[in-house]
């Protein structure tokens, strides 16, 4: 469904992917892990096209999508759930979610979807008519899930959804990954700081280190690694 071929992404001078190769099946979770810096972010601006590279190529879903726009891989399928959240603040949970299905003309679609991303996070019908700046962290990331959902993505890129939660949300939100996927067969390109939990909820991952690819496998693999744990799970 994804695949980066020797991609090269540049701030600047500063390179930070140096020929990176990586796939995604259809309706797999993949796991990203590696240290800051790494580049785990810069993967996913690539693929969106926040970041494009500057030699390589993308394929999603068997079309080329190299330095298209993010609007127009939005309207693909192709949706990303930034690190930070960045929901609007200024605007109610409900006017983001409409944001979020802004490209959409499907009003029975849209209202199904909200009906099921309220169903997902129940906290959100609650908080319908209240500002996003208002809720509370874990709040303003199930609201930034929720509203990439009413895209209708193909595919979800997540840039470290556990980022400042509490345990309980934590577990809480890839409890949610997981079932996105497995009802709706979403795939997802997970990048998380959290190696234990993304390897127990992806069904592949890649190591990635100083832009490269250092190591991939199947996430039971990869559990059982002595590196990687040494490396990224305290073992």
């Amino acid at each position: 469904m994804l695949k980066l071929q020797g991609l090269h992404t540049f701030y600047g001078n500063i390179e930070a992917l140096k020929g990176l190769d990586l796939t995604v099946e259809e309706g797999e979770i993949i796991a990203l892990l590696g240290a800051n810096g790494a580049g785990k972010t810069t993967t996913l601006n690539s693929i969106s096209g926040l970041t494009p590279p500057r030699r390589g190529r993308v394929f999603f879903d068997g079309g080329e999508i190299t330095g298209r726009s993010p609007e127009s891989l939005v309207a693909r399928g192709l949706i990303e759930v930034p690190e930070g959240r960045r929901i609007f603040p200024a605007l109610t949970v409900m006017e983001n979610l409409k944001m979020g299905a802004y490209l959409r003309r499907d009003q029975p679609g849209i209202s199904e979807d909200l009906e099921y991303v309220f169903n997902l996070f129940p906290i959100l019908r609650a908080r319908a008519g209240q500002s996003g700046g208002t809720l509370s962290g874990g709040e303003q990331q199930m609201l930034a899930i929720s509203r990439a959902l009413m895209g209708r993505p193909r595919m979800l890129l997540l840039d470290e959804p556990s980022l400042g939660l509490a345990p309980l949300i934590i577990r809480n939100i890839f409890d949610i990954i997981r079932q996105i996927n497995m009802e709706r067969g979403t795939t997802v390109l997970l990048v998380e700081q959290n190696a234990n939990l993304a390897l127990k909820v992806a069904h592949r991952a890649y190591i990635l280190t100083t832009g490269l690819i250092t190591l991939s496998g199947s996430a039971a693999d990869l559990m059982a690694d002595e590196g990687v744990r040494r490396a990224y799970l305290g073992g």
